[in-house]
């Protein structure tokens, strides 16, 4: 389960790095926040 949380966390952070770079900051901004809240190190909403 750690993996897959840690797959998702990368490809939500880079849509957001992104996103950031095509001037949607909004978007961007929530993409990253919650990337790192899904990633097994931030708080899990999974578990």
């Amino acid at each position: 389960m750690d993996t897959i949380l840690w797959i998702i966390a990368v490809i939500l952070v880079i849509a957001g790095i992104v996103a950031l770079v095509r001037k949607q900051l909004l978007l961007g901004v929530a993409l990253i926040v919650v990337g790192l809240l899904v990633g097994p190190g931030g708080v899990s909403i999974l578990s």
